[in-house]
């Protein structure tokens, strides 16, 4: 059976759909980082649904370039101008981040908007349970994790030039609204769960009042570790971040206690952790509270529908973009069978709660 890891991990020759004038591209850069920069290869990331991702070697370095994909895009998916801003203003905190180079709206450089970064070379996993990794590794790696989306929520948005990146009210009622649109611009079936969680969670939405950046994809996949000291080098794919709930985004990360193992590699319910040296969901939660001074979470059963409708709205999306011709990888396609699995476990916290 092939992994995620298999799947996800590496670089590929271009999309012949995704390929791009490197000429002029080259010459661009040459403007940015200067006259010595000159383009040996170009390749693409396996991983990434979104925004089509591309290694960049330089004769001294590796650049990695996050652009637009071309086509028919849902209106608010696939914002690279919000990516290069969070990631530079969060360049000046203790979070974690790659440095950002450029960002260029001239779409006759390579057809779409896109934005340069650095390429940080260190270890992603795409396989929640860490199969390769020894029994230290792992608590580790889960401990770097807390630390960072801590750091994260703790970040002052205005100090840093950050308070026009979002509303900051009714954050959780807006989040709803827009999976909810996006998901029904996406529509490929008809799920009885997921009408059902439409018309639930905007009746259901608990207190709404303290706000902070928030990833909104805060997951193992999505963070580069040291291969030295398994601590976290940089948090990648901030195409949903915005300002928001914190709660909401560290619960969206916990969802991987919740869903099961089976679940693509973003679930790990039924596993032995102690055995394998990963924190509970206890543990993790307890962690997150004293690293930012927040007290236990309530309405738990709440956070858990949203994020996995959410999470649908999201899988939803990709469904989409395969059936406009826009989906940047190729396993975009197996995401159709995924989207009932999220609508019967999201629905079922829902009416588990309520007996």
């Amino acid at each position: 059976m092939t992994t995620r890891d298999e799947i996800f991990s590496g670089t590929k020759e271009v999309d012949e759909k995704l390929v791009f004038n490197s000429d002029n591209l080259n010459d661009y850069l040459k403007k940015i980082i200067g006259s010595e920069f000159d383009i040996v290869s170009i390749k693409q990331f396996k991983g990434g649904q979104s925004n089509p991702t591309y290694l960049i070697e330089d004769k001294t370095k590796n650049y990695v370039l996050r652009r637009k994909p071309p086509g028919k895009l849902l209106k608010s998916a696939h914002a690279v101008d919000r990516e290069y801003k969070v990631i530079t203003a969060l360049g000046k905190t203790d979070v974690p981040v790659p440095e950002t180079y450029c960002f260029c709206e001239d779409e006759n450089v390579i057809g779409t908007q896109f934005f340069l970064m650095d390429h940080v070379d260190g270890n992603i996993y795409w396989e929640l349970l860490l199969p390769d990794s020894d029994i230290n590794q792992r608590r580790e790696i889960y401990l770097s994790m807390n630390d960072t989306i801590a750091k994260l929520h703790n970040v002052d948005f205005q100090k840093i030039g950050l308070s026009d990146y979002g509303k900051h009210e009714n954050y959780m009622a807006r989040q709803i609204h827009r999976w909810t649109k996006q998901y029904k611009d996406s529509e490929t079936q008809k799920i009885n769960e997921m009408d059902n969680l439409i018309e639930w969670l905007p009746i259901n939405i608990p207190e709404d009042n303290e706000t902070t950046i928030v990833h909104g994809d805060f997951r193992l996949d999505n963070m580069i570790f040291d291969k030295q000291n398994n601590k976290v080098m940089a948090i990648l794919d901030w195409e949903l971040s915005t300002l928001g709930n914190p709660i909401a985004d560290f619960t969206y990360h916990m969802m991987s206690w919740r869903l099961p193992a089976a679940a693509k590699g973003l679930g790990m319910m039924g596993s032995n952790l102690e055995e394998l040296n990963i924190p509970s969901e206890h543990e993790y939660a307890e962690m997150y509270y004293k690293k930012t001074g927040r007290s236990k979470i309530e309405n738990w059963d709440f956070y858990m529908a949203y994020n996995i409708f959410r999470l649908a709205g999201i899988a939803q999306g990709i469904v989409g973009r395969v059936r406009d011709g826009t989906a940047s990888s190729s396993e975009a396609k197996n995401y159709e069978s995924f989207v009932p699995i999220l609508g019967k476990l999201g629905w079922n916290i829902v009416e588990e709660a309520a007996k």
